[in-house]
């Protein structure tokens, strides 16, 4: 198994589309890339303690490849959002990607690179792409939110 880790606006959802790969073993929400230890959800919404929402992906890479990975991450949500994702404004709800290899960093910045070049998006694609840090899992009652909850969106 490897992990990956992904931050793409409202990890709720985020989630619950990566729990629907093939080859995705587990998933859990949390936070990541902040300058705080051990943050709770209400402290990182407030917006101060640097981190971001994400998505941490365990995988098996014989059956879902790193770069699948990437093209849902990307097609999860606006990339060329600073800060924000709809309605969620706020550097908790940026878009990144935290790579745990040199091989995933490199991945990451070609993928970043051929949508920049294929002008997808009229607007400068401004996702992240940074080592990971360490993840802090958040309350239990976000892990599989939809899920418990019968929502099929974040608002």
């Amino acid at each position: 198994m490897k992990i990956a880790a992904f931050g793409a606006g409202c990890f709720w959802g985020v989630e619950a589309e990566f729990r629907k790969m093939k080859g995705v073993a587990e998933t859990a929400v949390g936070f990541m890339g902040g300058k705080v230890e051990n943050p709770s959800y209400d402290r990182v919404c407030f917006g101060n303690t640097g981190h971001a929402e994400v998505v941490e992906v365990q995988y098996d890479p014989s059956v879902v490849s790193y770069e699948q990975l990437l093209a849902k991450f990307w097609n999860l949500h606006d990339p060329t959002q600073f800060h924000r994702q709809g309605p969620d404004v706020g550097s908790q709800y940026r878009s990144v990607i935290f790579y745990y290899s040199e091989d995933q960093r490199l991945a990451a910045e070609a993928f970043k690179s051929k949508l920049e070049q294929s002008k997808k998006w009229s607007r400068p694609v401004v996702t992240e792409i940074m080592p990971s840090a360490p993840f802090y899992r958040a309350e239990e009652y976000h892990q599989r939110y939809l899920e418990k909850t019968g929502r099929n969106v974040c608002h």
